[in-house]
């Protein structure tokens, strides 16, 4: 792994994660996303039942608890979501900081929908909530002062990743990618027809550390609190840079 110049995204693979990288130490970004993932397997293989629980748990004193964890469980208790439902937002956050500690003074790092990012500048981040959607061309113009932060997303009609809903998009936003993507996720799991959009944002709004969330359900469009400045994309290449997971019916 060698360091280039910041001038596009890279893509990094371990163990069927995907993670899409913009940073100027490259080595550092992914050696902190494999030193956090042994941590994070080690810490499994003790505590099997953190990889499988659907509600938060009890593991004891967690000071001694590698990063990940603790940050997933703070996440989990928030959420009342397994603490694996923020490992995605989580890798990526402390991949970013690892990038940023470097020296890197522009980082993003998206793992599987869920979005840290760390500059000095403005940032056009795209949505994508399904090619048939009336809002495919939506994106986020992020101010510079509004960073770093986390965008985080969960969709029950894309991907592989668990869910209870029936929904296009939910997108949160929060300067801690752990709640971020465990509080997407969350938000997916409650929006079942139209009339769960208004009071899951209004759940979702009222947890500590959520700045704003949007959801998008068929022709219908929500959002709440702060969120960054929707405009229309004007990049004809937005669909060929939208993540996909092998794994999933997803292909975009």
């Amino acid at each position: 792994m060698e360091n280039r110049p910041l001038s596009r995204f890279r893509e990094f693979h371990y163990k069927g994660a995907h993670f899409r990288i913009l940073s100027s130490d490259w080595e550092e970004t992914c050696s902190s996303i494999l030193s956090e993932r042994e941590n994070l397997e080690a810490f499994i293989r003790l505590h099997p039942e953190f990889e499988t629980a659907l509600h938060p748990l009890d593991l004891g004193e967690e000071s001694l608890f590698p990063e990940s964890v603790r940050r997933m469980q703070e996440a989990s208790r928030l959420t009342g979501l397994g603490p694996m439902a923020a490992v995605a937002g989580t890798m990526a956050q402390l991949a970013v900081e690892a990038g940023v500690a470097a020296g890197s003074e522009k980082n993003i790092v998206e793992n599987g929908g869920d979005i840290y990012l760390s500059a000095a500048e403005e940032i056009l981040l795209g949505l994508y909530a399904g090619e048939e959607s009336r809002f495919r061309d939506l994106a986020l113009r992020i101010a510079p002062e509004r960073l770093p932060l986390a965008v985080c997303s969960s969709s029950s009609r894309m991907g592989h990743s668990l869910s209870f809903g029936d929904c296009d998009l939910v997108t949160v936003f929060s300067k801690n990618a752990s709640l971020a993507d465990a509080a997407a996720t969350m938000g997916g799991n409650l929006v079942r027809s139209e009339a769960d959009i208004e009071p899951t944002l209004e759940r979702l709004e009222a947890i500590e550390g959520i700045s704003g969330a949007l959801i998008i359900r068929d022709d219908r469009f929500g959002a709440v609190g702060e969120i960054p400045e929707l405009v229309r994309s004007a990049d004809p290449e937005l669909n060929t840079k939208v993540s996909r997971d092998l794994r999933s019916d997803f292909r975009g």
